[in-house]
């Protein structure tokens, strides 16, 4: 059950990472889209961090795209998955508590991004590996470990 309930912690974080990413750039459907593109995206991260001069808005959009499509796949992978993860629910924490500071938490509660940080946060204690990256990488290090040793 646990081994499930990683998977699919993973899965859903991811694709909900890029999904965003994909509506950002106008892949989804006009209908079914939030943002639609990239100029209505960057104005969204204006709205939500008033604080921010203009001219780190290009910036902060650029980083906060690039974080979601890189742990995105992280997580796919299973690649470093307990610190994907925890960067993953501090992204969110971090875009929940914005849009909560700027907009009210009706938003933040509505788009459930404190459930899918604490999600994230859940899956960074799970500590079980299964159809990981990180299994290959495991056996990979402790099999070299081992070839050493019986060099010397």
């Amino acid at each position: 059950m646990e081994r499930g309930i990683k998977l699919f912690l993973r899965f859903a974080l991811a694709v909900g990472f890029l999904s965003a990413v994909a509506d950002r750039f106008g892949l989804w459907r006009e209908e079914v889209s939030v943002w639609g593109n990239w100029k209505n995206f960057l104005d969204y991260t204006r709205l939500i961090n008033p604080w921010f001069p203009d001219s780190f808005i290009l910036p902060l959009g650029v980083i906060a795209t690039g974080a979601e499509v890189l742990l995105a796949i992280f997580l796919l992978l299973g690649f470093k998955t307990e610190l994907s993860a925890k960067a993953t629910g501090f992204l969110l924490l971090i875009f929940g508590l914005s849009m909560t500071f700027s907009t009210g938490i009706k938003g933040a509660f509505d788009y459930s991004v404190f459930s899918a940080s604490a999600a994230a946060f859940a899956l960074s204690l799970i500590k079980k590996k299964y159809f990981e990256l990180d299994i290959l990488i495991t056996n990979n290090n402790s099999q070299a470990r081992h070839l050493e040793s019986r060099i010397q």
